[in-house]
């Protein structure tokens, strides 16, 4: 018998927009002949559910059910397809858990503790994974460009504390570039991160759990185009970026990155599929983690989707394993 399935998306911050291409793609590879799927946005003016016609209902937040043709809908699970909060954040999981809804991916804990990266590298630090030095400021505490720069040494990256697709983020060459860096941050978000820049080959990767294994993706080789000085919004859905996937590396590097990879899935109690973000400092000889994803994009232009073709496996077969899993 079939699944009835909320693919649920948009969102209320700035990620909306790539919130809308993930869910495209995933609506274009559902597996229909095993799941009924229903379009949920979540958006500033409300929850809606959109049909064919374009006749807009709202969704009863009481027991997440919609009335389409008709006929109440009550769903068996939803696939999250939205970045941001509320969806990547822990809030909807909260939600869905109090309904008891199953959900694909990360538990309300795990997603509220990734999503905040100062408390995501604390985490890994406390569990031995390598993590750039860093300082935590608050809009309610300020503190001074100067002090930062006796704790922290330049480059550094500044980045909204909340938050993801490289809004509102900057790096830090000189000094006298922090304070307006530190500004832009906060318009994001009340809490910003600063941290080191740590030197190396940027390397992500997608995690997945399915059947109760742990599995990696193909490694993907991130280089921002020579004139983006990271990898930013830009670089990453408008095409100044070049990935390379699989990615062309010693299979001793990979390896490494591999187990890191499965030691932050492990760690941070990870279910469904998360893209996790690292540069491999070549000196040292190690990866250091940089960011977790657990709502990683799914858009044309996104890095799993390469990773599961690189893989050999099909995006419709791999959703299905997804929603399969929060059963």
């Amino acid at each position: 018998m079939k699944k009835t399935i909320a693919l649920v998306t948009g969102g209320l911050s700035g990620e909306s927009v790539i919130s809308y291409k993930s869910a495209a793609t995933i609506e274009k590879n559902l597996d229909r002949e095993k799941y009924n799927v229903y379009v949920i946005d979540i958006n500033p003016e409300g929850w809606f559910y959109t049909n064919s016609a374009g006749n807009k209902t709202a969704v009863n937040k009481d027991d997440f059910s919609i009335v389409a043709d008709g006929q109440k809908i009550n769903f068996d699970a939803a696939l999250i397809g939205m970045h941001g909060t509320p969806g990547e954040d822990g809030k909807l999981q909260g939600y869905f858990d109090m309904l008891g809804i199953p959900y694909t991916g990360c538990d309300a804990a795990s997603s509220a503790i990734t999503f905040n990266k100062r408390y995501a590298v604390a985490v890994a630090r406390m569990a031995g994974i390598g993590v750039a030095n860093s300082r935590h400021l608050f809009a309610h505490t300020p503190v001074a460009a100067a002090t930062i720069l006796q704790q922290l040494q330049l480059p550094l990256f500044v980045k909204p504390n909340n938050g993801g697709s490289s809004i509102g983020m900057s790096k830090v060459g000189e000094a006298d570039e922090l304070d307006a860096a530190i500004e832009k941050a906060f318009k994001e978000d009340n809490q910003v991160l600063v941290e080191e820049m740590i030197t190396g080959r940027e390397f992500t990767v997608g995690v997945y759990k399915a059947n109760g294994a742990i599995h990696v993706l193909p490694l993907t080789e991130v280089k921002a185009h020579d004139s983006k000085a990271f990898f930013d919004f830009e670089a990453k859905y408008e095409g100044k970026s070049t990935e390379v996937t699989p990615a062309v590396v010693a299979e001793s590097i990979a390896e490494k990155i591999r187990t890191a990879a499965t030691k932050v899935y492990e760690v941070f109690n990870c279910r469904g599929v998360i893209r996790i973000d690292f540069i491999y400092n070549e000196q040292e000889d190690r990866p250091y983690m940089l960011e977790v994803n657990t709502i990683p994009g799914q858009s044309a232009a996104s890095i799993v989707p390469q990773q599961v073709a690189a893989a050999g496996e099909k995006l419709t077969d791999f959703y299905s394993l997804l929603v399969d899993e929060c059963f």
